[in-house]
């Protein structure tokens, strides 16, 4: 440890933030957020028996730590979505948990928005607000921000909820406001969500002394409302101090490692699938992993040049023009669904280029809870069979890229019908 750390730890603040884990080098490893610094940060440096060996792990590598003091836990659980997206820390891989990353999603495409969770961003114009880290912490925000900004959560159908009688849905059924009105308050949820709530109470104020000057007294008590409920926001309880991630998806990369005999663990693992309808509206998705995490930022969708029902071609052209794409990072591992047919399309490409290739045979069982069986392509053009034990970590991070290639590929293709449907 850090000889100056000790000192440091004990200036931490009562008051919510969000802390910076740093190694020796200076690089941040972890990004937390906490409801009091003071108990979260020194709880690291605590003997705790109980505590698991990835915990024990990151702690063993902090060097330094830093902090920035929020107004509100909210805050807090903003600035940490925004710190972890920019510099993507190691530690907030190793110990995260799928299951806990949430985006808000807004449907302002539609004349009558509503607001719901999903740990699956679609391209499918949806405004999705993320990720966040912690289901239930991003739960509990919204509905302390559901009592400031009324939303609905589902499709509008015009019928009369308890939750516009309770002022939760804006009412629109019931004359309280109109739709114009409630995408222009959804406007001001969203900035709030994005990390601007300093910047919206200054507008807010702005809108509120503009509304009384004209006359608008109802209008202006309502803005009034939402700055009051906004500047209360610090009384909240939001998450505890105790929360903590966890995943394990470590040790499949370096299962992967050793399976595949690879030099070194693969960072950045790409996925492929083809969607079409008997040869019409044929497509392709690319996801990325990268340190075996999700990065959307990342995916690749492709619509066939020729449209054809043949699936092996289909990925050998895909396959042909992602390696076009030199600006684009190459990966260090290439997951294919699909068995021999799929890989020997693509083999010859991705050897110019050292990239190493497996598929998923499912063998017609495209469910869930299908087996992972890996198709290794060996030195003398034979292919190896490789089943997975079921649940084994290597066998769910295989299984969560081909689900999530296959996901992107079918919404695409979806997408497509029903535009041609449409014209």
């Amino acid at each position: 440890m850090n000889p100056n750390l000790p000192a440091k730890l004990k200036t931490l603040p009562s008051a919510p933030g969000v802390y910076f884990h740093k190694d020796k080098t200076g690089e941040i490893i972890y990004v937390g957020k906490a409801a009091v610094l003071k108990n979260r940060v020194r709880s690291y440096f605590r003997n705790d028996k109980d505590r698991d060996a990835k915990t024990t792990a990151l702690v063993s590598e902090i060097f330094d730590t830093e902090w920035i003091v929020v107004d509100t836990e909210m805050d807090a659980l903003f600035l940490e979505s925004e710190m972890i997206k920019r510099y993507k820390p190691k530690w907030n891989i190793l110990l995260r948990d799928d299951k806990s990353v949430s985006y808000v999603k807004i449907t302002m495409q539609e004349k009558v928005p509503y607001v719901s969770f999903t740990r699956n961003p679609l391209d499918d114009g949806a405004t999705y607000i993320g990720p966040f880290y912690g289901k239930s912490a991003i739960e509990k925000s919204l509905r302390v921000l559901r009592k400031i900004f009324p939303y609905y959560i589902k499709p509008y159908d015009g019928k009369r909820t308890l939750d516009s009688d309770l002022g939760l849905a804006p009412g629109i059924e019931l004359e309280k406001t109109t739709p114009r009105k409630y995408k222009n308050n959804l406007k001001k949820l969203i900035q709030v969500l994005e990390g601007s709530r300093e910047k919206l109470l200054d507008t807010l104020e702005k809108e509120m002394y503009e509304e009384s000057e004209k006359g608008n007294f109802e209008s202006a008590a309502e803005i009034r409302n939402q700055i009051f409920g906004l500047k209360e926001l610090k009384k909240k309880i939001i998450f505890s101090d105790k929360e903590f991630l966890n995943i394990s998806s470590d040790h499949a990369l370096k299962n992967l490692q050793t399976i595949l005999n690879l030099e070194r663990p693969p960072r950045r693992i790409e996925g492929y699938d083809i969607s079409h309808q008997s040869g019409t509206n044929v497509v392709a998705s690319m996801v990325v992993f990268i340190n075996g995490a999700a990065d959307r930022t990342e995916y690749r969708k492709f619509k066939l040049k020729n449209q054809q029902n043949n699936d092996p071609e289909s990925l050998k052209e895909v396959i042909s023009r992602r390696l076009n794409h030199e600006e684009w990072e190459f990966p260090d591992l290439v997951v294919l669904d699909g068995g021999e047919l799929q890989l020997s399309a693509v083999l010859p490409l991705l050897k110019q280029k050292n990239i190493p290739v497996i598929g998923r045979d499912k063998s017609g069982d495209h469910s869930k809870s299908a087996s992972v069986k890996l198709l290794i392509p060996e030195e003398d053009g034979t292919f190896k069979q490789t089943v997975l034990p079921d649940g084994s970590h290597i066998a769910r991070l295989i299984a969560r890229i081909d689900e999530e290639a296959h996901r992107f590929a079918i919404t695409y293709h979806t997408h497509l019908k029903r535009k041609i449907m449409l014209s």
